[in-house]
């Protein structure tokens, strides 16, 4: 027994020496991209080191060898390769030379990951958990209680998905407000809110905005998608107001409420009216006009931009992908016009010749947030009431890709949050 062991442990060492470096390709010969993210993510986290070769194969991934990642890959069907000490510094020469487009990042610590999200929600309500169960990337579910009472001092990266923060529950009033699962929602939001001592839904949601709003200042990673993404500016926009129509909160709206709203203190969109009508499903003129005959799935597309590896590292992290035309997706926020987005706003995707922008990214004191429109990205229109989405199908989807650099990529920022 002692000698089997020996003889384990010896070719253990060897394998090491003779391969010390594993590459895991992000371009169109990986396997299963979106495993390899949680590869990678839990690698670092176990105090492994890594580096994100940036626009270098789709953006592809160099760390430390041990057979422990080695065997998980495979496991997970997660394309590596083996390369020696030297082969990992022949490609980081490459990486690093003055006149190519790419750029060698270090992954220090992999972050502390929140999903603000009701705790009656399904997995699949969710693109963003979809892709965390998937790709097995830790983290914790957070919601109003959690937020208010400074549970985001414990982490790192928060995502908000399908939310409405101005307190209209998704404005779904004019079509399902007959619908059981409905009438549930509404009283349970209006229950909580009143546990936690708001008279309305729209004002619990506005001191959970200056809190998220607070955590992003002091150096948190915010990520959002759906219409968190508008919503969300659209409460910064209209404190101090009341921009909800009756059937929403019981009492008059405020007279003019458009011509009242300030757009000082919003992430990423000015310039933008509120839709007020209850009958019309759509909170604000961010959003596009959806119209699905006047586009074909097959022709719905949105391009991402290329920015300088070195010069601009965080924008060319977020838009690492192993193909630079993603399919189109719809949601309640399906994409922003491009004229409602703010000017210090980086655009990092848009739909060319339409006007309309789909991912963008800014800076908020110490911190960053994130905004990808629409709900999931393989899941062309999302009805209410469509199955989940079965990612095992879909394991190279360069629209999930988006959503898991964002989940990265803080492991690659030195400056942590400070609280």
């Amino acid at each position: 027994m002692k000698i089997v062991f020996i003889l384990i442990v010896s070719f253990g060492l060897a394998s090491l020496s003779y391969a010390q470096r594993v590459l895991i390709p992000m371009g169109g010969s990986q396997t299963n991209h979106l495993k390899a993210y949680g590869v990678i993510f839990n690698h670092i986290d176990e105090g492994e080191s890594g580096m994100w070769l940036l626009n270098y194969r789709g953006g592809s991934f160099l760390t430390t060898a041990t057979n422990d990642i080695v065997r998980k890959s495979r496991l997970k069907n997660v394309s590596v390769e083996t390369i020696s000490e030297s082969e990992a510094a022949s490609i980081i020469a490459e990486v690093e030379q003055p006149n190519v487009n790419m750029a060698a990042i270090n992954l220090e610590k992999s972050p502390s990951i929140a999903v603000y999200t009701p705790p009656d929600a399904l997995p699949w309500d969710d693109a963003v958990t979809l892709a965390l169960d998937y790709a097995e990337i830790p983290y914790d579910k957070v919601y109003d209680t959690e937020v208010l009472t400074g549970a985001l001092d414990e982490y790192d990266w928060l995502h908000l998905h399908h939310e409405d923060f101005t307190g209209q529950y998704g404005k779904f009033w004019a079509i399902y407000r007959t619908q059981p699962w409905y009438i549930a929602s509404v009283r349970e939001q209006e229950k909580l809110a009143r546990e936690l001592g708001f008279g309305k839904v729209s004002q619990l949601k506005l001191e959970v905005v200056h809190k998220i709003r607070d955590f992003v200042m002091q150096g948190g990673f915010m990520f959002a998608m759906c219409s968190a993404t508008d919503t969300f500016d659209m409460a910064l926009a209209s404190e101090n107001l009341d921009p909800l129509p009756t059937p929403m909160d019981g009492d008059p709206i405020d007279p003019n409420v458009n011509e009242k709203l300030n757009y000082e203190y919003t992430f990423a969109f000015e310039n933008f009216e509120m839709i007020t009508d209850p009958y019309i499903y759509e909170h604000s003129d961010i959003d596009i006009e959806v119209d699905l005959n006047r586009i074909s799935e097959s022709l719905d597309y949105f391009t991402l931009f290329e920015f300088s590896a070195k010069w601009d590292p965080v924008p060319t992290m977020l838009t690492q992908n192993h193909v630079s035309s993603i399919p189109g997706f719809y949601g309640q926020a399906t994409a922003f016009q491009k004229d409602k987005v703010k000017s210090s706003v980086v655009i990092l995707a848009e739909s060319p010749g339409r006007n309309q922008v789909k991912y963008v990214h800014g800076n908020v004191g110490r911190g960053t947030f994130t905004f990808y429109a629409g709900h999931d990205p393989e899941d062309y229109t999302h009805r209410v009431g469509d199955p989940p989405t079965d990612l095992s199908l879909h394991t190279n989807s360069p629209g999930y890709r988006l959503i898991l650099n964002n989940i990265l990529f803080p492991a690659a920022e030195k400056k942590k949050k400070q609280t």
